[in-house]
C-alpha cells in the first residue's frame, strides 16, 4: 500500500525527534513491567485513513506491541468510535503515542476534508484533485490519504509530470515557445499540462498542442467559455482558491478536474485521542529484553 522504506524513514525521524536519548516522564514514572491496552478513539465524525502508518509507529518501537484495527481506512466513523486497539509494554506504548497520534490525526484530517469536496461534486464530471502543497517530508503520506478520501492525486513531484506554470511561460517567452520546448525535451511518455490566465491563453494552448490546460483564478463565465472552446479536446482542470463553497459551482462549468491546495497545505488535524483502559503488571521472570 505504501512505500514502506520511504514511510519507515518517516516514523523513525518523528521517533528520534519526539524520544531523543529518552523519555524521561515514562521512566521516571513507570517501573518498566507495566502491560496495558489502549483504544483510538474518534472525538469527532471522520474519514479513517493511515491505519498502517498508525500500526507501524508501535511496531518501530517494540515489535511485540499488538494492533488490531477495528475500522479500516476509507471508512466514515462517527465520534466516539473506537477505531483500533493497541495492547503491549505500556511504556512502548506511551513512547509512540504521541507521533502515532500526530502522523494518524494528520492523514485522517486529509481524507475528511477530500471527502467533503469529493461528496460535493457528485454528479459531475469533475474529480478532486490535490496539489504539490503537501507538509514537507510527509508528501506520501497526505497524497495517500488524498486518495482515501475520494481524490485523486496530480503529479506526485518535480520528476514525474509536466506542468508549464505561468512563471515558466513568461521566463521562455510564450506559451508556444514553452510548450515547444517541453515536448521536443520529454518526448511522448509525458503529457504537458499548461497553466492560462485568460480566453487568449487558453487558445494559444489549444493552437500549440498542449494535453491538458489548467484554468488559474478564472471567473465562472470565463471558465463556461474555456470548455465550450475547448469542447473536449484536452482535459481541463480548474484551479486557484477552491474552497466547499465554489467548489460546486465550479464543477458545473464542466470541466474535468477541480485542484484545491486546501486539502494538504491548511488542513486541521482531526481529534483522535489514546487511551489506556486497562493496566497490568508483568512478571520480572517475563521482562522483555
Amino acid at each position: 500500500m505504501f512505500e514502506k522504506i520511504e514511510v519507515r524513514r518517516i516514523i523513525e525521524t518523528a521517533l528520534r525527534e519526539d524520544i531523543g536519548p529518552g523519555d524521561v516522564t515514562t521512566g521516571a514514572v513507570l517501573t518498566g513491567l507495566e502491560v496495558g491496552k489502549a483504544h483510538a478513539v474518534a472525538k469527532a465524525e471522520l474519514v479513517v485513513a493511515g491505519l498502517d502508518v498508525f500500526r507501524e509507529v508501535f511496531l518501530a518501537l517494540d515489535p511485540e506491541v499488538r494492533f488490531v484495527a477495528r475500522k479500516k481506512d476509507g471508512q466514515k466513523v462517527r465520534k466516539g468510535a473506537v477505531i483500533a486497539e493497541v495492547s503491549g509494554m505500556l511504556k512502548s506504548i506511551l513512547q509512540a503515542e504521541r507521533v502515532a497520534l500526530n502522523l494518524f490525526q494528520r492523514m485522517c484530517g486529509v481524507a475528511t476534508l477530500t471527502r467533503r469536496y469529493a461528496d460535493l461534486v457528485k454528479g459531475t464530471r469533475a474529480k478532486i484533485l490535490d496539489t504539490r502543497k503537501t507538509a514537507p517530508g510527509l508528501r506520501i503520506l497526505d497524497k495517500y490519504a488524498v486518495r482515501v478520501g475520494g481524490g485523486v492525486n496530480h503529479r506526485f513531484a518535480l520528476y514525474d509530470g509536466v506542468l508549464i506554470k505561468s512563471n515558466h511561460i513568461d521566463a521562455a517567452g510564450g506559451i508556444k515557445a514553452a510548450l515547444t520546448r517541453a515536448k521536443a525535451k520529454v518526448g511522448p511518455m509525458l503529457k504537458v499540462e499548461v497553466e492560462v490566465r485568460d480566453l487568449d491563453e487558453v487558445k494559444e494552448a489549444v493552437a500549440a498542442g498542449a494535453d491538458m490546460i489548467m484554468l488559474d483564478n478564472m471567473g465562472m463565465s470565463d471558465m463556461n467559455r474555456a470548455v465550450r472552446f475547448v469542447a473536449g479536446r484536452m482535459p481541463i482542470e480548474a484551479s486557484g482558491n477552491v474552497s466547499l463553497e465554489s467548489v460546486r459551482g465550479i464543477a458545473e462549468t464542466e470541466v474535468d478536474f477541480i485542484s484545491a491546495g486546501a486539502l494538504t497545505h491548511s488542513v486541521a488535524a482531526v481529534d483522535i485521542s489514546l487511551t489506556v483502559f486497562s493496566v497490568g503488571r508483568k512478571s520480572e521472570g517475563k521482562r522483555r529484553r
